[in-house]
């Protein structure tokens, strides 16, 4: 089959969660006999020399504006036209923004699966006319899209509730369990020891909360580091402050990361917070469970559906319980190794046979 992907940035190391699902996800696809073209953001790619292809997923650039508001729809419009062009089997659709083109594509005669990541509409950043596109996008998607890959039951629930004859399939985000990176000199380079610092991963917008661990972790009587590794896609008025915030309290920011340097930094944590107020189902956290990092999340539903301990979650948006459940973190109390659940239930190669068989299924029917 020719599988041609549209809705991410872009891969290899280029941040977000899509982003790392999709690296992930269609090498395997390659390696199973198929063709896999992904389409890139062109503004998101600076590697040099510019790359054409990656693990064997052919890499088709297309440049847009990069503007937060404009860039998903137009990008996915001249996906839509390329994959018609290539006469692809499939059009993957990564998330409920590009999925506002989902109907165009079926009127071209293409066969179309979505992923739904999560209602991005619940994202702080987005004013009421961007929630209300992207509330159009998800109806739309998931009522003309051929499948509908979702990666958590709360996100089922939420697709079946907002359009009754969406044809959904349960596929969760996946993981490798990898050993973790050892280099010592990275970590001096920012005043770490390894298993002696706090960790936090994503981008610096304020659905992650991570105004709510700085807040937290500058009323905590503590020795060990607080590292944020991360950065914002596009500079706004919080990000800004965001970084204020972490220098006057002593907080470590790293930027964006990738391979080795992220596996150092991320899986040589003693303790990985994720606050966040907005996931589908996060990768962050399945990565911190996959080094076998101590966890601490927000009670969202979708941090819940991950079967964690309830000593493992804090009040979302609750500055003193984060802080009161960071210092019990901290003293070795209640740990649990996780990396038993990933290879159970959040291995990326079965992931990729699921996805297989349902583009076989869509392709034929």
């Amino acid at each position: 089959m020719r599988i041609v992907v549209t809705g991410t940035r872009g891969i290899p190391n280029i941040l977000g969660g899509v982003e790392t699902h999709c690296q992930e996800l269609y090498p395997r696809i390659v390696d199973a006999g198929h063709e896999v073209i992904l389409i890139r953001r062109k503004a998101y790619v600076d590697e040099k020399p510019i790359l054409i292809k990656y693990k064997g997923v052919k890499l088709k650039d297309i440049w847009i504006p990069r503007h937060k508001s404009f860039e998903a729809i137009i990008h996915t419009f001249l996906a839509v036209l390329y994959a018609r062009k290539v006469k692809a089997d499939i059009l993957h659709v990564h998330a409920i923004g590009p999925a506002i083109m989902i109907p165009f594509a079926r009127l071209l005669g293409l066969k179309v699966v979505m992923t739904h990541h999560g209602p991005d509409y619940d994202r702080l950043k987005w004013n009421k006319v961007a929630k209300s596109i992207l509330k159009i996008g998800e109806y739309l998607g998931v009522c003309f899209a051929n499948k509908v890959i979702v990666i958590s039951k709360v996100i089922d629930e939420i697709v079946k509730n907002r359009c009754i004859k969406a044809d959904t399939e349960l596929v969760f985000n996946g993981v490798d369990v990898v050993p973790v990176q050892n280099n010592d000199e990275l970590l001096a380079g920012y005043g770490l020891k390894s298993k002696n610092y706090i960790v936090a991963v994503g981008r610096f917008v304020p659905e992650k909360g991570f105004h709510d661990l700085i807040c937290a972790y500058k009323n905590i009587e503590t020795y060990m580091p607080l590292v944020l590794i991360g950065d914002a896609d596009h500079e706004s008025d919080y990000s800004l402050e965001l970084k204020k915030q972490a220098k006057a309290n002593n907080v470590i920011l790293t930027g964006f990361k990738s391979g080795d340097e992220l596996r150092t930094l991320f899986g040589n944590a003693q303790l990985f917070v994720l606050p966040s107020y907005h996931e589908g189902l996060p990768i962050a956290l399945l990565e911190a469970m996959s080094f076998g990092l101590s966890v601490l999340v927000s009670d969202i539903p979708a941090n819940k559906m991950v079967d964690l301990l309830e000593t493992e979650y804090f009040k979302v948006g609750d500055c003193q319980d984060l802080k009161e459940k960071i210092m019990l973190k901290l003293s070795n109390e209640n740990f649990k190794d996780y990396r038993y659940l990933i290879e159970q239930k959040y291995n990326w190669d079965k992931i990729a046979n699921k996805t297989i068989s349902i583009y076989k299924q869509v392709k034929h029917n």
